[in-house]
């Protein structure tokens, strides 16, 4: 039996939302509904515009937000993601273990833990500045064999091989999961990834990948193709399994050569921060639990449902076991 679900490895960043006007986004000069990497000193510039706008924050990072999902469904899992010991670096190591998840990278002594700025307008839309500071630095040193070789998978985000130390301590992670029989899950994350790196994801997803999660952008970056599901079954001739979220219309999941269309919920959408990752916490938790893919799809829309309608990427509100019974009978 596996002490962990899934052992997740990602960007530490510490999630700080604000919901704004479209007016304060262009004061501010930022792309709408794009990820901008900007440096510390611009960070604090934004965060003093917007003085006086109510902020809530949380421990985050795509890969932390979907073991987070877990958690919240009551699975277990561990987090590889560095941070330094400061302030914002404290808050997310206690909010990770507040909800069991275990961390066994110390904080570093020096430099200054990575945030991300997410700014919400009316439409749902969310513009994010992220600095990564010394979650940038996560190398092979901080990923520890011992606990890979725990879990059932581990889950790996695509940031990570934007390059420099982190893309190596992805690689060491899959070849210690490898070599332990540690079945290898990865989250495309972004089209820039693809467009960077789109070769060596082909090569991944052609090897040591058992499951790849992606949104049909990213799909069709990959496949060079566009229907959804030529886009799936492309994946699923080199990966065991596929999950192609769609938005609103829900997603395909494919494992075993069959291919399980998934239906949306619908949902009055505040806040898209981290739908894709609390897709991917639901699906998981699901296929480590014993739920077959189609009711852990299921449970999944629900619960990406469940967090575009709220703020930040966390469930406020954690399904209760009797919700889980009934969107599962």
């Amino acid at each position: 039996m596996t002490a962990y679900n899934v052992y997740g490895i990602g960007n530490a960043l510490v999630d700080i939302q604000a919901q704004i006007s479209d007016e304060t986004l262009e004061r501010l000069d930022f792309s709408k509904g794009f990820t901008t990497l900007i440096d510390e000193a611009t960070q604090q510039r934004v965060l003093a515009a917007l003085d006086g706008t109510p902020l809530s924050r949380g421990a985050g990072g795509s890969a932390a937000n979907s073991v987070i999902g877990i958690a919240q469904f009551g699975g277990t899992g561990a987090f590889a993601g560095k941070v330094a010991d400061d302030e914002v670096g404290n808050f997310f190591l206690k909010d990770m273990r507040d909800l069991g998840i275990a961390i066994e990278v110390p904080p570093a002594s020096d430099g200054q833990s990575g945030t991300c700025v997410v700014l919400i307008t009316d439409d749902a839309q969310r513009t994010m500045l992220t600095t990564l500071a010394i979650s940038g630095t996560l190398s092979p040193a901080d990923v520890d064999e011992e606990e890979i070789r725990k879990a059932e998978y581990i889950y790996i985000e695509g940031y990570l091989f934007a390059g420099g130390p982190s893309k190596v301590a992805a690689l060491k992670a899959i070849e210690y999961a490898t070599r332990h029989g540690v079945k290898v899950a990865l989250t495309v994350s972004d089209p820039f990834i693809v467009n960077m790196c789109r070769d060596e994801l082909l090569e991944l997803i052609h090897g040591p990948i058992d499951l790849l999660f992606c949104n049909l952008e990213e799909a069709r970056a990959l496949t060079q193709l566009h229907d959804p599901a030529d886009c799936a079954k492309f994946i699923h001739d080199c990966a065991a399994a596929v999950a192609l979220t769609l938005g609103p219309d829900g997603s395909i999941l494919m494992e075993g050569n069959q291919l399980i269309p998934i239906k949306g919920v619908p949902c009055d959408a505040v806040d898209t921060t981290g739908a894709g990752d609390m897709y991917a916490g639901g699906l998981l938790y699901g296929i480590t639990n014993g739920l077959g893919w189609k009711k852990a799809g299921h449970l999944a829309s629900h619960a990406a449902a469940r967090v575009v309608s709220q703020v930040g990427a966390g469930l406020e509100r954690p399904f209760t076991q009797e919700e889980r019974k009934e969107l599962l009978r």
